[in-house]
């Protein structure tokens, strides 16, 4: 059996998330999280009931969509649950796409007005939207069709919410609600050895025991094992690029001043020196 450095498991690996949010047992912990996020705007959510997580396009051509969690509450509306492990080009049309389905799923057959439920798309981010980056304070983003002039909210029943977890950096001392509180969990479950103090609630208490990776049947853990496996490998592939492109960022700087110096007439050995490159390259940018 795997031995783990960690006592909890990753909520970012996609067995660790399903674990905590996807199962029967544990969706009071799902129950809780949404109320947290939309209770101000919605009122409760009493009941949740999981549905399919694939879904198909209308034709046999389309492109299907596959949840990491879908659920719909009592009164019919409906929630998409995405962990989003790395960037991903077009994210944010993705989420709009992934919305499709379940308004969609609403038509019905002969005489109907088109009255919608509400649909709610949560994206929890591991990593920073490019145009979010000069905003490190501002992690939560709530979207919904509003008018460009006025700012209110034009259509009420389609609300995107993308959370950015790289940005939340709260100590336990700095958490004040029950949105950081689980935020907190979110970012640190893997990194810590007990449950703190400030997070003695029955859900967080509920949360950590599901987590904690001692209780794991050696199936579980096979299947923990393997998908914290794809989850280190796809972030240490990331870090290699992007430390590669930094190296190679690094070397096109040289470059530029590498000619810069020769057109100013500077002796090749001297530009050597000054931006590490071979005389052989220098020469050859005569």
């Amino acid at each position: 059996m795997a031995e783990f450095a960690e006592r909890y498991i990753n909520p970012f690996t996609d067995y660790g998330f399903k674990k905590l949010f996807g199962e029967e047992p544990n969706k009071d912990l799902l129950l809780d999280f949404l109320n947290v996020l939309l209770k101000e705007e919605q009122g409760e959510i009493t009941d949740l009931t999981y549905l399919k997580s694939e879904h198909l396009g209308t034709g046999e051509l389309d492109r299907k969509a596959i949840f990491d969690l879908y659920c719909e509450n009592e009164r019919g509306e409906k929630f998409i649950v995405e962990l989003q492990k790395t960037k991903q080009n077009f994210f944010k049309d993705r989420t709009v796409y992934y919305s499709t389905f379940p308004i969609r799923e609403q038509a019905k057959r002969a005489d109907w007005n088109y009255e919608l439920k509400a649909v709610y798309t949560i994206a929890i981010l591991d990593f920073i939207f490019d145009e979010d980056k000069k905003e490190p304070g501002k992690f939560r983003y709530d979207i919904k069709l509003t008018d460009t002039e006025t700012k209110k909210v034009f259509y009420d029943k389609l609300t995107f919410i993308y959370l950015e977890m790289p940005k939340f950096n709260k100590t336990v001392d700095e958490l004040e609600s029950r949105f950081d509180k689980w935020l907190y969990v979110l970012r640190n479950l893997n990194r810590l050895d007990r449950v703190p103090e400030k997070l003695r609630e029955r859900v967080f208490e509920k949360l950590f025991e599901a987590a904690e990776i001692a209780r794991f049947t050696p199936e579980q853990i096979r299947s923990y094992e393997d998908s914290l496996k794809y989850y280190r490998d796809l972030k240490n592939s990331l870090d290699t690029a992007r430390e590669e492109g930094r190296e190679e960022g690094k070397h096109q700087k040289a470059i530029e001043i590498a000619k810069e110096l020769l057109r100013n007439r500077i002796a090749v050995t001297i530009i050597s020196k000054t931006t590490g490159l071979p005389i052989e390259q220098i020469e050859k940018l005569k």
